[in-house]
């Protein structure tokens, strides 16, 4: 269940919301665009059935997402641009999975940045060949939260999360420093607030 109150109504900093597409397991990462740099807003895995057919398991994966995205209301979506695959399932279903986030960002009113599979890696270390726990422990460092108890799902999608950030960061700088607005009280105390269900990690697809 997605807590309805993740964000207070009176923040005025954009939200920034990365998601890292499955149809076993979708991971989510958000972080909000604050003065002193991006804070942690939530993370975790959206998690079907496993034993749901794949039709089944998008349905439930949709319908958590609505939730999500009403409760977070964020400004930007990451995802990750189609790419190839020698594996043609895994391809096919996050592909499938894919779908879904976007047609739902679409409808939320999300405007939705697709990155270059790599680039995620690139922003949070420097270069694409990085391993998903090298990515978890710098995402861990650069929000300041200790490692985090989620599967690699969430921390990949946080890394999404603050690609976008840092391809955003300049023309939002400039918005904020036209008009300038606090940090909402409740935001402030972040960046340890973790949501979501920390299921075992599994396949992508």
């Amino acid at each position: 269940m997605i807590p309805p109150d993740l964000v207070p109504k009176g923040c005025s900093w954009p939200i920034v919301l990365g998601i890292d597409p499955g149809t076993r397991a979708m991971g989510y990462g958000a972080l909000v665009i604050a003065p002193s740099g991006p804070r942690l807003v939530a993370c975790g895995v959206l998690a079907p059935r496993a034993r749901a057919s794949v039709a089944e398991r998008l349905a439930e994966i949709q319908v958590e997402l609505v939730e999500l995205l009403a409760a977070l209301r964020p400004g930007f979506l990451a995802l990750e641009r189609a790419f190839y695959s020698k594996n043609v399932q895994a391809a096919f279903r996050i592909g499938e999975a894919r779908g879904v986030v976007l047609a739902a960002a679409a409808r939320a009113g999300v405007e939705i940045l697709e990155l270059a599979p790599a680039a995620a890696k690139k922003a949070v270390l420097g270069h694409g060949a990085a391993s998903k726990e090298q990515v978890a422990r710098m995402i861990a460092h650069i929000l300041g939260t200790g490692l985090l108890p989620v599967p690699s799902d969430a921390t990949d999608a946080l890394a999404l999360a603050f690609a976008c950030v840092k391809r955003l960061a300049s023309p939002l700088r400039a918005a904020q420093a036209a008009k300038p607005s606090p940090l909402p009280r409740a935001l402030a105390a972040l960046p340890m607030a973790v949501h979501g269900r920390a299921r075992k990690e599994g396949r992508r697809g």
